[in-house]
């Protein structure tokens, strides 16, 4: 219930971890570090993933499996790669009661195991382009964790693709980039920034990083997903080469990109309040609920009423019907506001009288008394008003509370006091990026594709001429 919800601007961090375990949609797994999705919070994945399994698929991309374990020589391999990934390895060293003659790391992400594979199956330009996407779990061994944001073992998706040129590899990297904003734009209502990484946060092994950055309501940047260019660093890790249509041998160009259960994370923070969670319609297991209100004299009438129009709801949304006698309707609307439906319907003897129902808006908490045969028309309404208002909201969020600043020493106020995103100048020199993450522990988030309008501008921090234009923000 509502009142078990920490306020927001109490404890920001807390209101969070209600929110999941109220809402029931995570719970602590025995295993530290680990969570239990439960049906709420997986019915959730399951929209997330129906909508990118099907734009995956309209890029022209497979789905396979390979498998969690991997032979630790793999790891090995890329140099940069196993720097970046050793200290969150879990690694088996035993199984079926013998010690293994290789150990075997779990799974932090599945470059090396499908790039073995990808040996076997290319040898001519005609086996090009690959175009392979993973639904899978994989295990990094978190020090710190947060339920959906940041866990031991997550839930996610990794695209691996191998192609004949450079400029192929690329434009996959920034195509699939380009499927996830839309993605987070229109189907989550969330408003992203697109950009580069910086060298010292771009993907271990990757030639170039691109993400996607949203900022959450407590101004703080989450990186929600990632597209990385690979140039031919694995494919030479595993001597992975094609024939050319020339008859010569060169190495295949790479790419790798992924989401994860954090979306999930991303969406509570973005659009919840003190009342629980608030789900864009567009990805609700649930669009909207009916509620008769009735008491013992009148019940058989209202709940008939209410049934008749729940049943023509059904034909087009995703609907409940809570006829539940055991609870009062408050507890019932609470309880419903917690879960996020976009819409609830309320029907009691006097809406049945007047033959309207009230629909109540789960974003704005707006009520409005419609005709009973104009309900079905005016949910598709509100809920098309839900997703676009949830949105907007949001960028108007961003908006407000992101800065661009002359004086090193405003920029470091920001990060000091309320924070926000910081749209500064950056000579491009990774001891200054670095001197800036230890004064504010901001990091740069993304260097925006407009790189225009360089000319006369300086570094926020040491005054240097300036090579990018950059985003700072503190992040999850």
């Amino acid at each position: 219930m509502a009142e078990k919800i920490t306020p927001r601007s109490e404890n920001y961090s807390q209101w969070y971890v209600d929110i999941v375990v109220q809402a029931q949609l995570a719970d602590y797994s025995p295993v530290k570090g680990c969570m239990v999705i439960r049906p709420r919070g997986y019915a959730l994945w399951e929209a997330v993933q129906s909508q990118l399994d099907a734009m995956f698929k309209e890029t022209g991309h497979s789905n396979a499996y390979f498998p969690l374990l991997i032979p630790e020589s793999f790891i090995h391999k890329e140099a940069e790669h196993v720097e970046g990934f050793s200290p969150e390895l879990a690694v088996v060293t035993h199984a079926g009661g013998e010690e293994l003659e290789e150990s075997l790391v779990i799974r932090p992400t599945s470059e090396t195991i499908i790039w073995s594979m990808y040996k076997k199956w290319i040898q001519s330009y005609r086996d090009l382009p690959l175009l392979i996407n993973q639904w899978a779990n994989v295990l990094r061994w978190e020090k710190r964790t947060r339920l959906f944001l940041r866990t031991t073992e997550f839930l996610w998706q990794e695209g691996h693709t191998a192609h004949e040129t450079s400029e192929e590899a690329e434009e996959e990297t920034l195509r699939m980039l380009d499927v996830y904003r839309r993605f987070v734009e229109e189907y989550m209502a969330i408003p992203v920034l697109t950009g580069r990484k910086s060298e010292s946060e771009k993907f271990a092994g990757a030639i170039d990083t691109y993400a996607i950055e949203a900022m959450m309501q407590d101004r703080k940047a989450l990186q929600a997903g990632t597209s990385h260019f690979l140039g031919q660093n694995f494919a030479k890790a595993f001597d992975v080469t094609y024939q050319t249509k020339e008859g010569k041998l060169d190495y295949v160009w790479a790419t790798s990109w992924g989401v994860s259960t954090r979306l999930i994370g991303a969406l509570i923070m973005t659009h919840s309040d003190d009342k629980g969670l608030v789900v864009p319609p567009r990805l609700a297991p649930t669009e909207v609920v009916v509620v008769p209100i009735f008491k013992n004299k009148n019940k058989t009438e209202v709940t008939d009423y209410a049934s008749k129009l729940y049943q023509e709801l059904k034909g087009e949304f995703k609907v409940a019907y809570d006829d539940d006698d055991a609870n009062s309707p408050g507890w019932k609307f609470a309880e419903w506001e917690m879960r996020g439906v976009p819409v609830r319907v309320e029907i009691g003897p006097r809406d049945m009288e007047n033959h309207k129902a009230m629909l109540v808006r789960r974003d704005t908490g707006e009520k409005e008394a419609v005709e009973i045969e104009r309900v079905p028309s005016r949910v598709k309404e509100l809920l098309e008003e839900i997703q676009r208002d949830l949105y907007e909201k949001a960028l108007a969020n961003r908006r407000e509370h992101t800065y661009r600043f002359n004086r090193y020493s405003d920029f470091k106020t920001l990060f000091e006091e309320d924070g926000g995103f910081a749209d500064s100048h950056w000579c491009g020199d990774p001891e200054c990026e670095a001197a800036i993450k230890e004064d504010t522990k901001a990091t740069i988030r993304v260097l925006p594709f407009d790189q225009e309008g360089l000319e006369g501008k300086s570094c926020i921090r040491c005054g240097k001429t300036a090579k990018y234009r950059a985003i700072f923000a503190k992040a999850y």
